[in-house]
């Protein structure tokens, strides 16, 4: 199947899944995020074939999400980092895995994003950024009219 290309829509959300692509590019950005730069690190954690690491890896270098660096000259190795797009995307991903961690593993996930200042699990808010509410559905404009 053929995927559908959204590159020229006019919504945010569209745009993002079309530069994310596929599920793969989330889990390397969060390998990444988390210390692991190298590529036999990332495919060895991820258990993804090399050929699909290597284009989802040149891909998110290609979009300006990651970054390659030279860490090995013989033979040459790179490892990859974020650059300030793909840091900014990592709130994402904490979103992405708040929502996971109550719906899909009730509450009990299976690992927990801690905070290094105190030590405390993270979990992720979207809030107004005028008075600070935590935005939920009902509080939305859209930009529709509702149902």
């Amino acid at each position: 199947m053929k995927r559908q290309d959204f590159s020229q829509w006019p919504c945010s959300i569209a745009r993002v899944s079309d530069l994310i692509g596929d599920g793969w590019s989330p889990l390397v950005l969060r390998d990444i995020a988390a210390g692991l730069c190298t590529f036999n690190d990332l495919q060895t954690n991820l258990n993804v074939s090399r050929n699909t690491l290597t284009q989802r890896l040149n891909h998110l270098v290609q979009v300006g999400m990651l970054r390659r660096e030279r860490y090995s000259e013989k033979p040459e190795r790179f490892k990859y980092l974020l650059t300030e797009m793909g840091e900014e995307f990592v709130p994402v991903l904490l979103t992405m895995a708040t929502w996971g961690d109550k719906w899909i593993f009730k509450d009990a996930p299976p690992y927990k994003v801690k905070h290094i200042t105190c030590n405390a699990s993270v979990t992720a808010e979207v809030r107004c950024a005028e008075c600070g509410e935590i935005i939920k559905f009902g509080s939305l404009n859209l930009g529709r009219s509702s149902c």
